[in-house]
C-alpha cells in the first residue's frame, strides 16, 4: 500500500467512476485501475462493486476511505507544518462549525482570511460537537468550534464565549398568547414544549442540566435536528425552542419568531475552540486561531439586540 494507490482509490471513491478519475488525473484508464486493483490484492478485498453507471463501495471499501482520507489529510499537514516554519501565513486550515453557527460566521470567516491571511485557504464542514471531535481525532478538520466540550487528554480546548440562549416563541397565534412578555425563569422552562434535538446535542444537554438545577424536567414536543426546521416548526406554533440569537438571525423566519432571555439564572452555554493535542499547532494554526476567536465573538456579540 502506497500513497499514490490511496489517492487514486480515493478519488475514484468520490467521483463514483474510474474514467471520470483518470480524466482528472490526467491518467490513463488502464494505469488507474491497476494501482487500484493492486490495492484490493494487498488487502485481500473488493473495494469496489462495478455496475453499468460506474462504481459503488463496498463496505471494505467505505471503511478504507474513512482511513484514507484521514491518512491524506495527515500527509498533507505534515508538508503544510513544515511550510509553516518556513513562511508562519501559508497552507489549507478545516474548520468545523455546529449548524447554529455555520450561516452566520462562514462568509466573516472567509473574509477575514483573505485579509489577513491571504495566502491561507480556508475550509468549513458542519456538525454537531460530537461529531466535530471525532473529525479532529481522524485528522478529517484542523479545528473545530464546539459547545460544551468535554475536557480530554487528546483535545486542546480554548474557551471562547458563553453563548446566551433564549426562549424562541412564535410571534403570532394561539402559542404566542401563551410565551412570556418579555423574559422567562428557568424553572418555567419546563412547562413549554420544547422543539429541541436529540441527546447527546449541546443545547439538548444544556437544558436538561439546567432544569436538573432546579429540580425541574424538559418537557418535549418534537426531537429536531435541523436547526432552520426547528424554528419553522415554532413559526407554526408547534411548540417552542431554545436556542441562540445566531442561530435564529440567519434564518428567513427569523422576523417571524420572539426570542425571550432565559433568566435565574440565565441559562448560557460555552463555546469553545478546540485542536488535537496529538498534533503540533503550527504558526498558520495560531494565527487562524485567532482570526477565528476575534470574528466569532464580533458575530456573536452583533447579534445580541436582533430580535426585541
Amino acid at each position: 500500500m502506497d500513497l499514490k494507490q490511496l489517492e487514486y482509490f480515493r478519488h475514484v471513491a468520490e467521483l463514483g467512476s474510474f474514467t471520470r478519475a483518470a480524466s482528472f488525473l490526467s491518467i490513463v484508464q488502464p494505469a488507474l485501475s491497476r494501482q487500484v486493483r493492486q490495492l484490493e490484492v494487498e488487502l485481500g478485498q473488493n473495494l469496489f462493486e462495478r455496475n453499468g453507471r460506474g462504481v459503488v463501495l463496498t463496505d471494505a471499501g467505505t471503511r478504507l476511505l474513512e482511513h484514507t482520507r484521514g491518512i491524506l489529510n495527515q500527509i498533507g499537514r505534515a508538508r503544510q507544518d513544515l511550510e509553516d516554519q518556513r513562511n508562519g501565513d501559508t497552507g489549507h486550515v478545516v474548520l468545523g462549525l455546529p449548524p447554529s453557527l455555520g450561516r452566520s460566521v462562514t462568509v466573516p470567516l472567509v473574509k477575514a482570511f483573505k485579509q489577513e491571511l491571504p495566502n491561507a485557504q480556508l475550509a468549513t464542514v458542519e456538525g454537531l460537537t460530537a461529531y466535530i471531535l471525532e473529525w479532529l481525532s481522524l485528522g478529517r478538520v484542523d479545528c473545530g468550534l464546539v459547545y460544551n466540550a468535554t475536557p480530554s487528554p487528546a483535545v486542546n480546548i480554548v474557551p471562547l464565549l458563553e453563548d446566551q440562549l433564549y426562549l424562541i416563541a412564535p410571534r403570532s397565534g394561539a402559542a404566542a398568547r401563551k410565551a412570556p412578555r418579555k423574559s422567562i425563569m428557568l424553572a418555567e422552562l419546563a412547562d413549554y414544549p420544547l422543539i429541541i434535538p436529540s441527546r447527546p446535542h449541546s443545547i439538548r444537554m444544556s437544558v436538561e442540566n439546567a432544569l436538573t438545577g432546579v429540580n425541574r424536567k424538559i418537557k418535549v414536543a418534537h426531537e429536531i435536528e435541523c436547526i432552520p426546521a426547528v424554528i419553522d416548526l415554532v413559526r407554526q406554533g408547534l411548540g417552542f425552542a431554545v436556542l441562540p440569537l445566531n442561530a435564529v438571525t440567519s434564518t428567513r423566519w427569523a422576523d417571524e419568531v420572539a426570542a425571550k432571555p432565559i433568566l435565574a439564572p440565565t441559562l448560557k452555554t460555552p463555546l469553545s475552540i478546540v485542536t488535537s493535542a496529538q498534533r503540533p499547532t503550527g504558526p498558520l494554526m495560531r494565527k487562524a486561531i485567532e482570526v477565528i476567536r476575534t470574528i466569532v465573538r464580533q458575530e456573536i456579540s452583533s447579534t445580541d439586540a436582533a430580535l426585541p
